[in-house]
């Protein structure tokens, strides 16, 4: 029976088919990467999942996904939940809750240019590869953590000079390599960057004579 079929069922015996949000996808992607990393899961295994999570549209969708791991079996997501994998020393101030998700599945993904990126970005690459440049973005968010996960393929983050940096990832027979940076100014807005390495690469480092201009738009 399809996610979404079982969705359906579970509605008609009487629970009600919530609607899930980014937060709820985020907090479910989180409790599948410790999985992983854990053992719990294989890599084939955390991929399908990982898939189905951002196609999700129902909590009971979501809550399947993790029923068999001890933090799915314990607690479900809640509506406005954030990921878990920020780092505690992370700056934090409040913004919309709002996501977005680049695959690349056997291809490539690629964010660049001009654009407004939200304050969680979450990229998955399988046997292919995903291109995050945020050098000439507009920054409307304090703080954006990008979930960088990684099986048999790279993720490349491009970053202006003068924006704190901080990771929180993890290389399995792969190289996750984040060139962290402290800005000067103290109001700079925080890049952090969590998610593993399976079989491949994440970087994330400054491009040089690249800086964000206008600091205070991101105040």
């Amino acid at each position: 029976m399809s996610l979404t079929k079982q969705a359906a069922a579970g509605a008609a015996a009487g629970r009600p088919a919530l609607r899930a949000s980014d937060a709820d996808r985020d907090h479910v992607a989180g409790i599948l990467r410790e999985a992983l990393a854990e053992g719990r899961l294989t890599a084939d295994e955390h991929a399908e999942r990982i898939g189905a999570v951002y196609e999700a549209r129902t909590h009971a969708e979501l809550e399947r996904l993790v029923s068999d791991l001890p933090a799915g079996a314990t607690a479900g997501p809640a509506a406005g939940s954030r990921a878990t994998v920020r780092p505690d020393d992370a700056s934090m101030r409040p913004g919309v809750s709002r996501s977005e998700n680049l695959a690349a599945v056997f291809g490539g993904a690629v964010r660049r240019g001009r654009w407004r990126p939200g304050p969680t970005i979450n990229a998955f690459a399988l046997f292919g590869g995903v291109e995050i440049d945020l050098t000439e973005a507009i920054f409307e968010h304090r703080e954006i953590v990008i979930n960088a996960n990684v099986l048999f393929g790279g993720a490349e983050i491009k970053l202006p000079e003068n924006v704190t940096v901080r990771g929180a990832g993890t290389g399995i027979f792969g190289g996750f390599d984040v060139r962290t940076n402290e800005a000067d100014d103290p109001d700079a807005p925080v890049i952090v960057v969590t998610g593993y390495a399976l079989f491949g690469g994440v970087e994330a480092k400054p491009r040089r004579g690249k800086r964000l201009k206008n600091l205070l738009a991101a105040r």
